[in-house]
């Protein structure tokens, strides 16, 4: 029947006034437009107004707030029905509760009637926790993929996963976004006169080690042997460098700072070993506490961040450098809303 309409509608003049049955389908046509809304959590609402501005639209206005009991109520103020919705929450202290306002967020946009929900991450929580290192522990990256499937997620956007595998956690797709380009580009500018040396904190790394020397022009490559406690988190008891990285500038490279301990601890074994001197760059700055202390006395000249999460004033330091991710987390939420190529965004790696 709707075809018939068209087909008659399309045979009218100009000039032939529209029937209601004709409006109805102009009216249809219209509902039926892709409609993108970008919405935020209250974790890091600037990196989400930057992301925003740059696509040229605003934040969805959301009432949030906690009850006396400290549970989560988000409501939108305006309608999301058939919306392409992408929500931003950065997972960062007191995690637990951004990723729980996160997961209400989804559920309130899929009770609303959301065309389809895209989940943007800037940091993955509990990404470390990707498999079982002994007996009865959890695989917590897994769980919560699955949390955010139950939700209403269709969609995850991601950047620098602690490990490849955990894009395969979700059912759905999986947008896995690098900071590679733009950390890369910065040393590049800054120390490409002078001879590098790209060093993995740990062997566990060295694809990625291997991205940035590509990036960089094929410097050679270097990783920090290390030995770490299973029944201690964030120490590690060992460090000895493998690789010739005397006399050239080593760019040490890991998708996160938590403790610092295992980076700094990776600075000061490469100027142990030679080094002329050594550069930070890491995409997640979580800079939990003793991070800021070790980070400002450790050799390092430099340590390059993205504002994946957010910065507050006493984490600041001279030395530190934060690259904004705004540019590359919009894109990408184009190239969903538009059904591009995420992929070409990275030359085919993803």
């Amino acid at each position: 029947m709707v075809q018939t309409m068209r087909g008659a509608w399309q045979n009218q003049t100009d000039t032939t006034p529209a029937t209601e049955e004709q409006q109805a389908v102009t009216g249809m046509k219209k509902t039926t437009e892709k409609n993108l809304m970008v919405f935020s959590g209250r974790a890091h609402p600037v990196l989400a107004e930057e992301v925003a501005t740059l696509l040229g639209t605003d934040l969805v206005p959301t009432s949030a707030y906690e009850f006396a009991n400290s549970e989560i109520y988000v409501r939108y103020e305006e309608s999301v029905r058939g919306c392409d919705a992408f929500v931003i929450q950065s997972h960062t202290a007191p995690i637990n509760e951004w990723i729980m306002e996160h997961l209400i967020m989804v559920d309130a946009l899929k009770r609303a009637s959301a065309k389809r929900i895209t989940v943007v991450m800037p940091f993955y929580g509990y990404a470390r926790q990707d498999k079982k290192h002994r007996g009865r522990e959890p695989i917590s990256a897994r769980l919560m993929a699955d949390l955010f499937k139950t939700a209403g997620a269709d969609r995850l956007i991601a950047v620098d996963l602690h490990a490849d595998q955990v894009q395969g956690f979700f059912d759905g797709p999986v947008d896995h976004l690098m900071a590679l380009p733009i950390l890369a580009d910065h040393i590049k500018v800054k120390y490409g006169n002078q001879p590098l040396a790209i060093v993995s904190p740990d062997a566990g790394r060295i694809k990625v080690a291997e991205r940035w020397s590509a990036r960089l022009g094929g410097a050679p490559l270097a990783f920090i042997h290390k030995s770490r406690r299973t029944d201690r988190p964030n120490e590690t008891v060992a460090n000895r460098v493998v690789g010739d990285v005397t006399g050239r500038m080593c760019v040490l490279v890991d998708d996160m700072i938590d403790t610092g301990g295992t980076i700094a601890n990776a600075a000061d074994a490469l100027m142990a070993d030679g080094a002329a001197g050594v550069v930070i760059a890491a995409t997640h700055a979580i800079l939990s506490d003793p991070a800021v202390d070790r980070l400002k006395n450790c050799p390092a000249i430099e340590v390059v961040v993205t504002n994946t999460l957010p910065l507050s004033p006493d984490r600041e330091f001279d030395k530190l450098t934060c690259l904004s991710i705004a540019p590359l987390v919009s894109r990408a939420i184009r190239e969903v809303f538009e059904d591009g190529s995420v992929t070409s965004m990275f030359d085919g790696h993803t």
